[in-house]
């Protein structure tokens, strides 16, 4: 049976859609991971517990998590030092424990989860640019077996499917803090071959020559070279430099 197949599937295109829309209009990765596990809880019936592990400087954290509940059973699983969602994360392989009084693996974690409630546990790896970068883990406290196949199924999609909204996400931020970065550096490059012109009218020398004054005057100064030729020209003309035309990044229409 497939994912949308059974009557009780009929919500699951909507979170699809949900999770394709999110990729979208997200500009913080951040707000994008909280509200992927905010969808992916909603996989089940009841509602389970989501939580998003990565790596972050060299160690595994939890990046979002739907609720405290799922950060306290991701928590002890980092103690313990190994559970399905970093066996997913290494291996790039579901883990699925239909029942934790049955299972065998990860002792350690098992006991301290059941400790908390946790019945049943879905793990699937995450990938960003077709690295393994995470895991999402779900997390049932309602019963053992909280997840039947079909639920299996439609986690398995939604996991693909965020993982591919994750690297498009993570693709538009680096792209759109690349344009910033850009439009920043010609800004910069405007105030400054201002200011070489006032210098080179000024000193009657070539441009090389001016910004070798412009420069000596900055690390005299211990200030950033935009700074010096924007105190420059408003104390060479009264005004604040002249705003160069704003940076069009494509797509962008003009107004």
């Amino acid at each position: 049976m497939t994912p949308t197949e059974s009557g009780s599937d009929y919500e699951f295109p909507e979170l699809l859609g949900s999770l394709h829309s999110l990729a979208l209009s997200t500009v913080e990765v951040q707000t994008f991971l909280e509200e992927v596990t905010r969808l992916a809880a909603q996989l089940v019936e009841p509602p389970a517990s989501c939580g998003i592990t990565t790596h972050y400087d060299g160690r595994v954290v939890t990046a979002a998590t739907s609720d405290e509940r799922a950060s306290l059973i991701d928590e002890e699983q980092y103690g313990a030092g190994d559970g399905p969602c970093l066996t997913a994360m290494r291996t790039g392989e579901h883990q699925q424990i239909p029942d934790l009084d049955h299972e065998t693996r990860w002792p350690v974690f098992v006991e301290s989860a059941r400790g908390h409630g946790v019945r049943s546990i879905l793990a699937m790896p995450l990938g960003i640019h077709g690295e393994r970068r995470g895991a999402l883990n779900i997390y049932g406290f309602d019963r053992p077996d909280s997840f039947n196949e079909e639920e299996f199924q439609r986690a398995q999609v939604f996991a693909a499917q965020a993982s591919t909204a994750l690297t498009l996400t993570v693709r538009q931020i680096e792209k759109d803090q690349h344009a910033s970065q850009l439009e920043d550096a010609l800004q910069s490059r405007s105030v400054i071959d201002q200011a070489l012109g006032i210098l080179m009218a000024q000193q009657r020398c070539s441009a090389e020559n001016a910004f070798a004054l412009l420069r000596q005057h900055s690390q005299n100064h211990n200030k950033r070279l935009r700074d010096v030729a924007r105190e420059l020209i408003e104390r060479h003309t009264g005004m604040a430099p002249t705003k160069p035309v704003p940076f069009r990044r494509s797509g962008d229409t003009a107004r």
